[in-house]
């Protein structure tokens, strides 16, 4: 199986990193309260375990809010992570969320390998003298709470930038490696392989239509479900979001599928350029891309 790493470019290294690190001595006491939380320790299955994520750097405003986390471990062994998408324009409308199942044991190990590589909230990882990338932000869930780092231009830091300290450039280098584990883990250990993601909702993200004049975006397609644009999600960026579930949400799929990320979408009498955001276990309608918008 093939997956696109998308901003995680560092060269995979072996699991071996992951379980050594996991045994180091002093590994977890470094991290605080660091007992991983796992299916075995949670009631609730759709409880984040790890995620990895960015945040800013120099992309379309309009684009952030429809943003997927790279990575989300759920507690009951669930990984979601975009998979690869065909280099044309425009691309497809639904981008391809891919989910696969870990063992608890490997959930744990990703958990472990998190604390030990250093996310630890309020670790330093210093600022390097690099503008317009996003920031990578990891969490993993602990029996005393969620540890969290955000590192910015965690991939693009010259590994001379004297605006970091050898400690916080021997951080950066630790935690590119624990990714790459992770990328790993989920390209080459997935029993069974991955399927595509299945979301009981899907948050439509709409903005009224530009037309380029080039003709990509293909025929208007009528919109099959509650009327758009829906509520603000942010009033700035003239961006509405409207939530789709059950019949509608099987319409609304089987178009989108055969559409394209320039598909105008005709709603009310008024075209409407969309994005497709498939909500993730936890997520439970457009307020949750909020804290993204």
């Amino acid at each position: 199986m093939t997956i696109n790493r998308g901003l995680l470019t560092a060269a995979a290294v072996p699991l071996l990193f992951l379980l050594g690190a996991c045994a180091r001595p002093g590994a977890a006491d470094e991290a605080g309260s660091s007992t991983p939380v796992t299916e075995s320790t949670t009631a609730d299955p759709d409880s984040i375990a790890l995620r990895v994520e960015y945040r800013g750097g120099f992309v379309p405003a309009e684009t952030i809010p429809g943003r997927i986390p790279r990575f989300s471990v759920y507690a009951d062994g669930r990984a979601l992570s975009e998979g690869p998408v065909t280099a044309i324009y425009p691309g497809p409308a639904l981008p391809n969320l891919q989910e696969i199942k870990l063992s608890a044991a490997q959930v744990k190990e990703l958990t472990d390998g998190a604390l030990a590589a250093g996310v630890k909230s309020g670790g330093d990882f210093g600022t390097p003298n690099v503008a317009d990338t996003p920031s990578t932000r990891i969490v993993v869930a602990t029996a005393g709470g969620e540890q969290t780092v955000e590192v910015m231009a965690l991939n693009e830091a010259n590994p001379d930038d004297k605006s970091l300290t050898a400690a916080q450039h021997a951080a950066r280098k630790k935690l590119t490696e624990f990714l790459a584990s992770v990328d790993r883990l989920f390209a080459e250990t997935a029993s069974p392989a991955s399927k595509p993601y299945q979301p009981t909702r899907l948050a439509v993200l709409a903005q009224p239509y530009q037309d380029t004049g080039d003709g990509a975006g293909g025929a208007t397609v009528a919109w099959p479900a509650a009327a758009l644009p829906g509520a603000a999600l942010n009033e700035q960026l003239k961006i509405n979001c409207v939530t789709v579930e059950g019949t509608e949400l099987e319409a609304v799929w089987k178009l989108a599928g055969t559409a394209n990320a320039r598909t105008p979408w005709e709603s009310a009498g008024k075209k409407w350029q969309i994005i497709f955001r498939p909500l993730l276990p936890e997520e439970t309608g457009c307020d949750s891309l909020k804290r993204q918008a």
